[in-house]
């Protein structure tokens, strides 16, 4: 399956000039450009302040389900879901009857992102416990089951390592027979991937194109372990689209992207795709020939509806939908 080929992933809400009062209409405007000019998907993070290297822990961040269930009538057909929702910050029950209440609302657009947390500051911030990496593994796969069987109808019975429901019904149902697809993010080797095998819809990795394909290298030896066809699973990626009118300009943003977020250039290198529109289309062609049936891109700046636009535009013309 193909979940998304192209999705647009709003990672800031700091919008200067803007004040908070008028922070949703931008967040609105960014959104809509970005489904009109040709991206299918539209995603926001799971945080309760902004996160490094992203920017200060003081500017805004909005709640994802609240904003996605506002976006909804402002957009027609794009996917809508968080990239991703950290398991640690609700009850998995709750979290498939909010997706459902998504599905409903955006008629049967949403999709749950979900990943086993790991910004440990906010946890201790906000009073969230933040168990060992193999506790919130164990998490993230009793959560993935519970809103599996959830998104079914119910009444859903499944008792996990550390989350239960029993006799749970979800009524309303979600709009499509399954629910919404369920995308694992993250590129653990070990659990993450043998999660998205074992569960998901659709896995989110980051890296280049020889990292990409070892990723799913990996995936292929998880999903042929658990008996399922790898192609069941839409592999997509998550990282910055840098993209001017000359690479010179393009290298410009790109520096200041780096400051901006505090990122070493062989992190930068990995995460985006920056240079001219041909230059670009050539390092999307390398990344859906290692092996990807999407890629999620952040920009520069979400205030600029040009840019947002003109990038939409050319991955839709280059290479469409698959």
């Amino acid at each position: 399956m193909t979940l998304t080929r192209f999705g647009f992933n709003i990672p800031s809400f700091t919008y200067l000039g803007i004040d908070d009062a008028d922070l949703f209409n931008a967040v609105c405007a960014a959104a809509a450009t970005a489904e009109n000019s040709g991206f299918d998907s539209l995603w926001v993070m799971d945080h309760f302040h902004q996160i490094p290297p992203m920017g200060s822990d003081h500017e805004p961040m909005l709640e994802p389900y609240t904003l996605l269930a506002a976006l909804a009538p402002w957009t027609r057909t794009a996917r809508l879901g968080a990239l991703v929702t950290g398991v640690t910050y609700r009850n998995p029950a709750l979290l498939a009857k909010t997706v459902t209440t998504l599905d409903i609302v955006s008629g049967g657009r949403a999709v749950l992102g979900i990943g086993a947390a790991w910004f440990e500051a906010e946890h201790i911030a906000y009073g969230y416990d933040f168990p060992p990496v193999g506790e919130r593994m164990n998490r993230l796969e009793d959560a993935v089951r519970i809103c599996r069987a959830m998104f079914d109808g119910g009444p859903a019975t499944v008792s996990g390592t550390h989350h239960r429901v029993a006799g749970a019904l979800n009524r309303p149902r979600p709009l499509a027979a399954g629910g919404p697809p369920i995308l694992v993010g993250g590129g653990g080797e070990r659990r993450t991937l043998q999660i998205a095998a074992r569960h998901a819809d659709a896995c989110n990795i980051f890296g280049d194109p020889a990292g990409v394909r070892h990723k799913l290298d990996v995936l292929e030896a998880h999903c042929e372990k658990a008996g399922r066809d790898p192609a069941e699973i839409s592999k997509t990626r998550l990282g910055a689209l840098v993209m001017a009118d000359t690479t010179a300009d393009a290298a410009r943003l790109g520096a200041e992207m780096r400051h901006t977020r505090n990122m070493s250039m062989e992190k930068y290198q990995g995460y985006a795709l920056e240079g001219d529109r041909d230059s670009v289309c050539e390092q999307v062609a390398a990344l859906f020939d290692a092996g990807l049936d999407g890629l999620i891109v952040n920009m520069h700046d979400t205030t600029d509806l040009g840019a947002i636009a003109e990038a939409g535009t050319v991955l839709r013309d280059n290479f469409g939908l698959k």
